[in-house]
């Protein structure tokens, strides 16, 4: 097979093309997704090729999520961006109260098939206000799933699978990995990515890391001498506890490695939910530091999980008595 390998970006582009082409219901809107392209070029050369399925807004994320959630209720499978996933403050009303909600509120009569695509996190030196990682405030949400694709490979079939649910399905794409080249070949064909189903990235046997989003390439390139399994479980929300906990029971050890803050986090409900599993082994969460993201990469690249520091955690819970 002739290798094939696509940038993280690269990929989230391909599928909304092919989407397009294969699902006549489907059709993009945001700021700026036409001519220029999307906030970081996913949405490039869409117009061009279907100028009547892709609505430029003003900047306004309320009504973006307000004229998708119609549309999906009328039949139609919108893509929207929300540029940054920070401005998801502005269209929280919309997503929470109306699109969550409209399954529960038609007894069932109704659906909301609309996917929101967001770029999430840190690492560009962006600044406070677009640099968060929200993931944590819309897994709370019923009605919602959420999901955090790490990899180019999962980027592109995680949208296949999110265009064809029936629900609201929020994927948030850490922004830091957009330039990554994929690992793997990326088909040039459809596929899906299952939603709600993790992934064993790499098998050990002494510690599992379960990493979300853009720690699980960091956990990767860790350097350390113990055979570490590291687990992506790619939805947040449903969350694939079976396979978390088979992984944790295999190894006896967990650090749960997250991107967004530590305090009140995803972390912390994994956690429980391996607990609640009955896991009795060691286990620690880390996440990132309880403060804004700073614009000054020195300081922004020490808010996030360091490489020490996660070193320190493998460590500590290796010699734990």
């Amino acid at each position: 097979m002739q290798s094939r390998k696509l940038t993280y970006l690269q990929a989230v582009n391909e599928s909304l093309h092919q989407i397009l082409d294969a699902i006549p219901e489907s059709y993009l809107l945001g700021e700026d997704v036409g001519a220029y392209g999307g906030g970081f070029g996913a949405t490039a050369g869409i117009i061009e090729k279907y100028p009547e399925r892709v609505l430029e807004t003003p900047i306004s994320e309320a009504a973006i999520t307000g004229i998708a959630t119609g549309s999906a209720i009328l039949g139609k499978r919108p893509i929207l961006e929300i540029q940054f996933s920070d401005f998801l403050t502005v269209a929280i009303d919309q997503l929470v109260n109306e699109a969550a909600k409209i399954h529960f509120l038609s007894n069932g009569k109704e659906s909301v098939p609309m996917v929101l695509r967001t770029a999430s996190g840190s690492g560009t030196g962006a600044g406070p206000q677009h640099s968060q990682s929200l993931e944590n405030w819309l897994a709370h949400i019923p009605g919602l799933i959420v999901a955090m694709p790490s990899n180019a490979y999962d980027a592109k079939g995680i949208m296949l699978s999110a265009v064809k649910n029936n629900n609201p399905v929020i994927v948030f794409e850490p922004k830091s990995l957009y330039k990554i080249e994929s690992d793997i070949n990326i088909p040039e064909e459809m596929y899906e990515v299952p939603l709600g189903q993790a992934r064993v990235v790499k098998e050990g046997n002494d510690l599992t890391i379960i990493a979300l989003g853009r720690m699980v390439n960091i956990a990767k390139n860790i350097d350390t001498s113990y055979s570490i399994e590291i687990v992506d479980p790619i939805t947040i929300n449903p969350l694939d506890v079976e396979t978390l906990l088979d992984s944790a029971n295999k190894t006896s050890r967990v650090l749960i490695l997250t991107e967004s803050v530590e305090k009140s986090g995803i972390s912390a409900e994994i956690l429980s939910r391996l607990i609640e599993g009955g896991f009795s082994g060691k286990i620690k969460r880390l996440g990132s530091k309880f403060s804004p993201i700073a614009a000054a990469q020195s300081i922004e690249e020490k808010l996030i999980p360091t490489d020490d520091e996660i070193l320190e955690a493998i460590e500590g819970l290796m010699h734990e008595n």
